[in-house]
């Protein structure tokens, strides 16, 4: 598969910010980083919820998806996640990225302009015919689920 091209677009102010990029060659996802003003970083509580802005809009093809994900350093380290991971930036939005974000851990969590606060994977997304049936084929799970089938 060759690579694809996605554009991104700056919001006014945010000159000093890198636009979104891999931290490696072999990196699925890449960096997207907190605009918020130098001197209002946000001081996430523990067990608070913040949107944090990225200063960017993105252009996603259409039949694919951006996905923004948690970065496993800040989850590990510091229990600050992103609140409905995967979160879906869809083909047809031009909004500014915006990053949900949860501190899971047990101390303030302060985000400063430019920290890496998640990352985007771009991922196939196609629309598909829906239809309602009178059954569905059986299988032999069938309805278990919730960890019918074990540890």
């Amino acid at each position: 598969m060759t690579a694809q091209t996605i554009r991104f677009k700056r919001w006014d102010g945010n000159a000093d910010l890198p636009v979104p990029t891999y931290a490696t060659t072999g990196a699925a996802g890449f960096d997207l980083r907190a605009d918020v003003p130098e001197d209002q970083p946000i001081v996430l509580k523990p067990g608070a919820r913040c949107m944090a802005p990225t200063g960017f809009s993105v252009a996603i093809p259409d039949g694919f998806e951006m996905q923004v994900r948690p970065r496993s350093g800040l989850a590990f380290k510091n229990g600050v996640t992103v609140t409905n991971a995967p979160g879906t930036i869809d083909s047809d939005y031009r909004g500014q990225v915006c990053v949900l974000l949860i501190n899971l851990g047990e101390e303030d969590f302060t985000i400063r302009r430019g920290d890496r606060i998640a990352q985007g994977v771009i991922a196939a997304a196609p629309q598909w015919t829906l239809v309602e049936v009178d059954d569905l084929e059986a299988t032999d799970r069938g309805a278990g689920g919730f960890g019918s089938t074990g540890v």
